[in-house]
């Protein structure tokens, strides 16, 4: 009898150990997480953080919730302010701090998201984009305000609901085709404008250096008249005569001399008169 009463204490403990085991779990939780915990349904306020936790399974419930930086794509049709629709692609990078978890939990609920902020992203778009004119989504400069308008609209919304929004990216935007057009049109002429501007600066250009060739030719031209002489003519043409090979011909003058002969005679015959 004696021996049974330590056995019996032996399998008593095992029972207890068993029923601990039971009932009792473990949450882990990696970097990029936290977890928010459920005590009979009350929601806690303090988040758990990364590692592993003994919680009970049958009294408390974790959450796990993403703390990283996350991503929402939207793709919407929008009026500008002349009525033309034109199609937006557009990111926004947002995030749930881990001491944020909780309140978010509480107010919106896990599917966040589809709640509150994919409705105030599509509300954004509407009620900012609507206010410009299609050129500005043309734009980077455009582009780039557009964003930040929308980006001041989502924090102020969301971030008193405990949702992060770190920025507002256009990723693409599709313009109306009649508006389209009229830009490669547009582009078109202007580079239509400068080829014609080369063009004549070219034209330019070319007259310049034709008008510099005529006056170096014409320079040219008055120093080589200028050193043509009666005596250097003269000298040229005994040359001439000189040459077997030189054909001379000869124009009738009073005193059968060349020109230039005759006339040098006639200015002698004068002088002697």
């Amino acid at each position: 009898m004696r021996n049974m009463i330590p056995t019996m204490s032996k399998i008593a403990a095992l029972v207890w150990v068993f029923a601990a085991l039971s009932t009792t779990g473990c949450a882990r939780i990696e970097d990029g997480e936290t977890g928010v915990k459920l005590n009979f349904g009350k929601i806690s306020d303090q988040p758990m953080r990364t590692g592993w936790h003994l919680i009970n399974p049958i009294t408390t419930q974790v959450e796990i919730w993403e703390v990283k930086t996350q991503e929402l794509k939207e793709m919407a049709n929008v009026p500008s302010s002349e009525g033309l629709i034109s199609a937006l692609d557009i990111s926004v990078l947002y995030n749930i701090p881990a001491e944020n978890a909780p309140l978010v939990r509480k107010m919106i609920g896990r599917d966040y998201r589809e709640k509150v902020l994919e409705p105030y992203v599509r509300e954004s778009i509407r009620n900012v984009v609507s206010g410009y004119m299609v050129k500005a989504l043309f734009s980077e400069a455009g582009r780039a305000e557009i964003g930040q308008k929308m980006l001041a609209f989502l924090r102020e919304k969301l971030e008193p609901r405990g949702i992060i929004i770190q920025d507002v990216l256009l990723r693409d935007v599709k313009l109306p085709q009649a508006f389209a057009a009229s830009i490669e049109v547009k582009l078109r002429t202007e580079q239509e404008a400068l080829q014609k501007e080369f063009e004549l600066a070219k034209a330019k250009k070319d007259a310049e250096i034709e008008i510099a060739r005529a006056q170096g030719v014409a320079k040219s031209n008055e120093i080589i008249a200028g050193s043509i002489t009666e005596s250097y003519l003269r000298y040229r043409w005994i040359e001439s005569l000189r040459d077997g090979n030189t054909q001379v011909i000869y124009v009738p003058t009073e005193a059968n001399l060349p020109i230039m002969e005759a006339e040098r005679w006639s200015e002698a015959a004068g002088r002697k008169k």
